[in-house]
């Protein structure tokens, strides 16, 4: 009688000794790759969401805003002219500051001890002292002095003019901006000459280069690398800052909006303007200091990163190659066949 077991036929492995099964998932062998979970990172950005939701809830709905008010005044010729003298004065006070500036910056850097106290003390006088103050002083100008001439000193004067008439109230404005900034623009421009490797000033000084071409060809451009940041920052600084001049009552941006809402008494939509304002020149100066530093960036960095314009013209071009791609008719095997 035939056994009822098989038996397997020479050469063949053996029932239940073939080659491995691959591991199950709970193998210890194959551990389960689990993902990290932040929970604390997911609860802290659904809680950003819901607050900026909630403000611009409120923005939106909030009455008090007067929007109506906003629109009236934010494009209106007075809004209008008060930003451009607030641009005025900007202007003025950074080109001049930032001469003046570079001026006291190589005279600490100099050798001479007369040249170094002097802009030393320039520099810890004006910092020392608010720029309101120093914007009321020069506005006051007349009391100290009736009269400003040009003579020899401690001798006769030749020509002289009334203070009030040679200084009004925008030149008081433009002289305080300016020799307050200059006290900070030095210490920066100074921190970007430092800066530069010392070891190149020697190496031109051996080469024969004159000192003046040392410092215009050589170290200012790799000192701007460093005084840009810093000197865009000041500059945004000096903006908000002009709505000092009030205490003068220079008509520019904040002034104007004092005087609109002391009239009707619209206090928030009316500070909601020059927010806005305020925000928008910012954002332009802020654009500028970043191509101007892109600018200056090319000899430290060979192939800089696009810029924001840049990558989104190349996110349109990949659109359309995406586009163009799915519009294209395809072409069914077959036919592919039959043209071969």
């Amino acid at each position: 009688m035939a056994s009822t077991t098989d038996t397997a036929p020479p050469g063949a492995a053996a029932p239940g000794t073939g080659p491995e099964a691959p591991p199950t998932p709970h193998d210890p062998a194959s551990p389960k790759v689990v993902p990290a979970r932040h929970y604390a990172r997911w609860a802290a950005a659904v809680a950003v969401v819901v607050l900026v939701a909630q403000f611009v809830h409120g923005l939106a709905t909030n009455p008090v805003w007067e929007w109506h008010v906003f629109r009236d005044y934010v494009f209106s010729e007075t809004i209008v002219q008060a930003v451009w003298v607030t641009l005025q004065l900007t202007a003025y006070a950074t080109v001049l500051g930032f001469l003046l500036g570079t001026v006291l910056a190589f005279m600490r850097l100099s050798r001479s001890p007369v040249l170094q106290t002097v802009a030393w003390s320039y520099i810890w006088i004006f910092r020392s002292i608010p720029m309101i103050v120093q914007l009321v002083f020069w506005f006051n100008l007349s009391a100290l002095y009736e009269e400003l001439g040009v003579g020899i000193p401690f001798g006769p004067v030749f020509w002289s003019v009334d203070s009030n008439s040679l200084i009004g109230t925008i030149g008081a404005a433009v002289i305080g901006l300016t020799l307050h900034q200059a006290a900070y623009a030095a210490e920066i421009v100074r921190g970007g000459v430092i800066a530069v490797d010392h070891g190149q000033l020697e190496a031109a000084a051996a080469l024969g280069i004159p000192r003046l071409r040392q410092i215009r060809r050589i170290v200012l451009p790799q000192a701007m690398r460093a005084i840009l940041p810093t000197a865009g920052n000041e500059i945004i600084g000096l903006l908000k800052g002009t709505s000092v001049v009030y205490v003068m009552s220079i008509g520019e941006l904040f002034y104007q909006v004092q005087v609109i809402y002391g009239r009707n008494g619209r206090v928030i939509p009316l500070l909601l303007v020059a927010t806005a304002w305020y925000v928008v020149l910012t954002s332009l100066l802020s654009i500028a200091q970043y191509y101007v530093e892109r600018r200056y960036a090319r000899g430290a960095n060979r192939t800089p990163p696009p810029t924001p314009l840049q990558r989104a013209r190349r996110f349109v071009r990949n659109l359309r190659a995406a586009a163009a791609q799915r519009n294209q008719p395809v072409v069914p095997l077959k036919l592919l066949g039959d043209s071969r």
